[in-house]
């Protein structure tokens, strides 16, 4: 599968309606439609879900279907007590049994959701195609909207959370929300940002001892040493292709950013400095296939998973990595690790179950 091609609508988007863009931004390829073959682009409230009286009532909540599964999914967690995943059409799934069974979620959007977060086994977000913020309280078994901007007609990409209380989004066109309440109210915040050109924002993560760190579009970096209150735009960035993602490890200042064409890489400061990782597939040279998702193991080992069928592990602290491209070749979007120690992969096809390297099936 080629690598999508990024089409920018405008110039930029500001944190001020007026300049909001005029039509709908493609997600990239870690949290976007181009995972699929066939696509080559792309306020919290404790309120019971009533009963619906009229199909017009249940126009806004996400379809259930016994093939959701086997959809395109773009996220998964380990709650600590269950797995839960996003994607394509509002879907959410939990599975209380390591994935050998999922169960669908009523989900208030249709939207596709690109990423979710959880603070804690029962509290959780999710974010989405117009700007949508979902949030749960209960593990991934209920959800509600806390935040949509239709205006804004672009996705919300990734989302991390500091505590229940203390959370971050971003997105599309230099999109950074912040809540200081657990999603009550959310504020736009992008001003914060030195992103003047507005690009694309595709991840956000805490790095260990250090603060957060955003990646995006065109390699473009920010890091924060307070969590969120203050910005710093790393202007030696290690490659201007866009980086679809990013992963603090469990040493201090250490973390990886990863993005197209195989093109991962390592810091051990905090983005002062930066050393690319080698991945090579054996007989066919360096890895090309775009890189979608990382999680960070118990035991300290990395797993990063992309196109191809993809599948990247170190467990030497991201230094370097074995390399397995699954048989079935789908493209990967986001991985998880089980209780028993094998994976969960999402992507292209829904949930596919392995072992601790990626390289053999599991029954599922």
């Amino acid at each position: 599968m080629s690598e999508p091609v990024m089409r920018r609508t405008q110039s930029g988007l500001a944190s001020t309606p007026a300049r909001k863009p005029a039509l709908r931004v493609h997600s990239p390829l870690a949290k976007a439609l181009s995972l699929c073959s066939v696509l080559s682009v792309l306020v919290l409230a404790a309120v019971p879900v009533q009963a619906a009286t009229s199909a017009a009532a249940e126009a806004g909540y996400s379809i259930e279907s016994p093939k959701a599964v086997h959809s395109l999914l773009l996220d998964v967690v380990n709650t600590g007590q269950r797995l839960v995943a996003v994607g394509d059409r509002g879907h959410v799934l939990y599975s209380n049994d390591q994935g050998q069974t999922w169960v669908q979620a009523k989900v208030p959007t249709r939207q596709m959701l690109t990423s979710l977060f959880f603070v804690d086994a029962q509290h959780g977000w999710a974010v989405g195609h117009d700007a949508v913020i979902l949030a749960t309280t209960d593990g991934g078994e209920t959800w509600v909207k806390q935040f949509d901007d239709l205006e804004r007609e672009a996705p919300l990409l990734d989302i991390w959370f500091k505590d229940g209380e203390h959370g971050f989004a971003v997105g599309a066109y230099g999109a950074l929300l912040e809540t200081l309440d657990g999603g009550k109210t959310w504020e736009d915040v992008s001003d914060r940002l030195d992103n003047e050109d507005a690009y694309h924002l595709n991840g956000i993560a805490a790095v260990k001892d250090r603060g957060l760190f955003i990646v995006g579009e065109m390699g473009v970096m920010f890091r924060s040493a307070d969590w969120g209150e203050n910005w710093e735009k790393i202007d030696e960035q290690p490659y201007e292709g866009s980086l679809f993602g990013v992963i603090g490890t469990d040493q201090s200042g250490v973390l990886l950013a990863y993005g197209l064409r195989g093109h991962l890489f390592r810091s051990t400061d905090f983005g002062d400095s930066w050393q690319q990782v080698r991945l090579d597939t054996p007989g066919n040279g360096p890895l090309e296939f775009g890189l979608s998702g990382a999680v960070l193991l118990t035991d300290g080992s990395i797993v990063v998973v992309g196109h191809g069928g993809t599948v990247l592990k170190s467990e030497d602290g991201g230094r370097s990595f074995s390399l397995f491209n699954r048989p079935d070749r789908l493209s990967l979007a986001a991985v998880a690790a089980g209780d028993k120690g094998q994976l969960v992969l999402v992507g292209q096809g829904g949930v596919r179950l392995a072992t601790p390297t990626g390289a053999t099936p599991t029954a599922q």
